[in-house]
Formats: structure tokens, sequence, C-alpha cells
């Protein structure tokens, strides 16, 4: 039964993207599964039922008032929840249309251009959201699934950046990587942001094979610091300064946003301590996961196509 529920929201989902992008140069297709880059084919995930209820909370508020920015906005997102990406593109690029100024659209479908490899139009879509926010007062950015406390940790100059910075970092380009997470890092002071953006920044000096600048970098990461949503990327950071023992950092199982953006950063701890070997299995057990859409996993994939190719 409720798996004919799935199915009916779903179809329901098809007849709005195909309806609101028939004058749209955007593809859309209702779809049950993904074939990544190396040839692994993911089922996606039978929504829960709180996912499913956003969703529909969400499609109602839509449908009710279908030229509303935040109706546009959170449709896009609950749609992206249930591994509809390209509808949540459809989406956000009929919001585009009512409202081509607004870089909370392409902030959002550049994220969504990222899960599914399409790197150069999320990079397009980021610097046009970077390009829009410029003189403009940041703000925090709501959260699609809260953390414990109920407390949204980051911002829409924050996200643009960050996303931005990871597009490049994707693509191997790591010099515009930096200064794009140099930008994450100098939107907001809350510590959350710090460790994200710090990591990053981290793991892109020493791919330059710069280990000093590396170091200099990891300058505000405390160990005594509240982190509320962002423990994964504090932990590295501390073993990035040897406060963290490596061996304490692996979890047992992949396949969560979290796990996987450990998993990656321990990988490439490995690579800069003179593992390859160790570093390219930890990557390579990564991308044998199901979150196919989580940045590790994205990342570990990159590597495994390109980076270790070119060495």
């Amino acid at each position: 039964m409720r798996k004919a529920l799935v199915l009916l929201i779903l179809l329901n989902l098809a007849c709005t993207a195909e309806k609101s992008t028939e004058d749209s140069s955007v593809p859309f297709a209702l779809e049950d599964s993904f074939t990544t880059p190396l040839g692994k084919t993911y089922s996606i995930s039978e929504p829960s039922d709180a996912l499913l209820t956003k969703f529909e909370e969400a499609k109602a508020d839509f449908e009710t008032n279908p030229n509303d920015l935040e109706n546009i906005i959170w449709y896009g997102r609950r749609t992206a929840y249930l591994g509809q990406y390209r509808a949540a593109i459809a989406i956000y690029s009929d919001g585009i249309e009512l409202y081509p100024e607004e870089p909370k659209l392409y902030r959002h479908r550049g994220h969504r251009y990222i899960s599914l490899r399409e790197y150069d139009l999320a990079i397009a879509d980021f610097e046009k959201a970077a390009e829009l926010i410029q003189g403009t007062e940041n703000e925090i950015e709501p959260d699609g699934m809260p953390n414990a406390l109920n407390i949204p940790v980051s911002t829409l100059h924050g996200n643009i950046y960050y996303h931005l910075g990871l597009a490049y970092y994707l693509t191997h380009k790591y010099d515009k990587a930096y200064e794009a997470y140099i930008k994450c890092r100098e939107s907001g002071s809350r510590y959350d942001n710090i460790v994200s953006s710090t990591h990053w920044l981290y793991m892109i000096q020493q791919r330059l094979e710069n280990p000093a600048k590396a170091d200099s970098i990891l300058a505000p990461i405390t160990s005594d610091s509240t982190v509320i949503e962002n423990q994964s990327y504090a932990d590295l950071c501390l073993l990035y300064k040897g406060q963290t023992p490596v061996d304490s950092l692996l979890q047992e199982g992949i396949g969560n946003p979290s796990n996987d953006a450990v998993r990656y950063g321990v990988a490439n701890w490995y690579l800069y301590n003179g593992d390859t070997a160790k570093a390219i299995l930890l990557m390579e057990e990564l991308v044998e996961s199901k979150a196919f859409s989580s940045f590790g996993y994205l990342a570990a994939e990159s590597d495994l196509m390109y980076y270790f190719k070119s060495k």
C-alpha cells in the first residue's frame, strides 16, 4: 500500500514537472535509478514517511501559489530529497524564468547539477549566484533536514561559496577551489562553518603540495570548540593537526554523508603521508557505498577517474 502511495506521488510530480517545463530546454524524466560515471547503478531509495509528508506540504504550497519564491525553492528542495534531481532542476529552472536575478535559485540548482555530475553547469550556476550576492547582506539558510538542536548553521553566502569550491575541487581546479573556500570561511563566524571550509582548504593545499600552508590554515581549529552539525569535519581537522589518531576516525559502515566525508578525508591523509595504495583502497571502498551523491563519494569517484590516473 505504501509503495503504491509513493508511486502515485512521484507520478504526480512527473506530471507537474512535465507541465511546468513544457517550454523549457531542461530535460526531465522520472528517475528510479542512477548510474554513476564509473558504471555503478543504484536504485533511488524509497523515501520515508516524513520525507513524503514534507514533500506533499511543499507541493501543496507551490500549487496554491506557484509564483512565490519560497514555494518554488522548497518544492525544489523537497523534490531533490526524494532523489528526483532532474525534476528539482526543472522546478528551479522554471523559477529562474520568473526570478532571473535570484541567487537562491542558482544556488539550489547548482547543488543538484553537482549531484548529477554536471559540474560545468554547476560552476556556471554558482558563479552566477556569487555575482548576484555581491554587496548584499548575508542571511541564514533554513535547513531542509534540521540538526538535533534545530539550529541552522549555514548561510546563503557560505553555501554558495562552499558548493562553488566543491565543484571546482571535483574538476581539480584547486586554485579556484581554494579562493571559493576562503570566501566561504570568511562568510560566517560559526564554528561549523569554520571546520567545514577549513577541511577543504587544508586538502586543497596538500593537493597543491604546499604542506606548510596547509598546516597554517588549521590555526582556527581547537579541540574545545562547540560543533553543532559538522562533527565529521571537526574530527578531520583535529586529525590534520595531529590531535586525533587516524584509527579512531573510520567508523564501521559507509553509505551516509558523514561517514563518507570522514573516509574521504582519511584516504587523503594517507595520500599526504605517502601511502597511496591505502588511499586508493579507501576510495574504492567508498564508491561501493549507496550514498552516490554524498560529497565524499563524489570526490572519491572523481579522484579515481582522473587524479590518480594523471599521476
